[in-house]
């Protein structure tokens, strides 16, 4: 039987200089069996000014180049870019990941032995720190009671020293959109990234989603990539706070079932508000604005998703605990220092 055909999806706005620095490594993987390489490199172009779809077709012409009209952002611009796509496999991948030439297979087999798996990362360790986790995804993610994000390897800004700790393959909740491969059929099926949410949060919404249509998300950590991050924003930036706190806002509200929002929704203002304060007291201003307006611009887009919110067995974050209280007043700085029982039953 022939290797599964993958398509992977690059998408890039004013990107060059990430490309010419981390794309030679996509084009080396090492994915193909006696019929040739078994993988395309599709560069979706959200209308660049800075070249890059011509510098491309000089110097990679292998590369397929879609070229959108305007900066569509992350969860657009993939979803445009899968849909011209036809292998049963569809790899997202940030332009600023490196990756050794083995890292597709481990994947793909993944995929390939359980039909229930939609969804798989590799393991994402710093590019400039080769021994340390990486912020975007580490070694899978999960939420807490209230959809504040956090991964096997990192909790909030505390980046964990890889030790082989979480190097079991599992179930998560969600992976990283950095290095993400999706059963095409399934993204397509759970209507593909949230094109509202622009970007930041849209592959753990996606993520959440393909749970509550009966499919799994799992982390390989065979599979290793390094990811350099912050390249479309940097921490600190309020407009990452505003998108962070907005989407997570939206996200949490259209898989929470009715029934569960009211009291879902006051615990997570009380933390959230608990974050306004703590920025105000350390200087950030721009970033207590960011979430004060992250708080309105969500509200007024709840009535869209009436028709999209689950029924009452609907699927719940892994951890039931609040991970900011944990964090912050309890001192657990590891995932490994989470109390395992705080986790539902199918998570531990």
């Amino acid at each position: 039987m022939p290797l599964p055909h993958v398509s992977i999806v690059i998408v890039t706005w004013n990107g060059r200089g990430l490309l010419e620095r981390f794309l030679p490594s996509v084009l080396a993987t090492d994915y193909a069996d006696g019929d040739g390489p078994r993988f395309e490199v599709v560069v979706a172009d959200n209308a660049s000014a800075d070249g890059t779809a011509d510098w491309l077709a000089e110097a990679h012409p292998a590369v397929r180049v879609i070229r959108h009209p305007a900066n569509w952002l992350f969860a657009k611009g993939n979803n445009a870019a899968v849909a011209q796509t036809t292998s049963p496999y569809v790899c997202l991948l940030n332009n600023d990941v490196e990756v050794p030439p083995g890292w597709l297979r481990p994947l793909v087999a993944v995929l390939e032995a359980s039909a229930d798996v939609a969804a798989v990362q590799p393991k994402l360790l710093q590019h400039a720190d080769r021994t340390r986790l990486e912020y975007a995804g580490a070694s899978g993610g999960f939420l807490d009671a209230v959809g504040y994000p956090f991964t096997r390897g990192r909790l909030f800004f505390t980046l964990e020293r890889d030790e082989g700790q979480y190097d079991d393959a599992r179930d998560v909740l969600w992976a990283s959109g950095a290095a993400l491969l999706l059963r095409r059929d399934a993204f397509v099926e759970a209507g593909g990234l949230d094109e509202r949410f622009g970007m930041h949060m849209e592959e753990i919404d996606l993520c959440w989603r393909l749970w509550r249509r009966g499919r799994r998300v799992r982390v390989e950590p065979r599979s290793e990539v390094y990811h350099l991050g912050g390249a479309s924003l940097p921490q600190g930036d309020p407009r990452k706070a505003y998108l962070n706190f907005r989407n997570s806002l939206l996200m949490l509200y259209k898989n929470t079932a009715p029934d569960r929002w009211p009291a879902v929704f006051r615990k997570r203002w009380a933390v959230d508000h608990l974050a306004v304060v703590r920025a105000l007291a350390t200087g950030h201003r721009g970033e207590a604005s960011a979430i004060r307006r992250a708080y309105r611009d969500a509200r007024a887009l709840f009535p869209a998703y009436a028709d999209a919110r689950p029924g009452p067995d609907a699927v719940r974050p892994p951890y039931e605990g609040l991970i900011a209280f944990d964090y912050y007043a309890r001192g657990r700085r590891r995932f490994r220092d989470l109390p395992l029982e705080r986790f539902g039953p199918a998570w531990r």
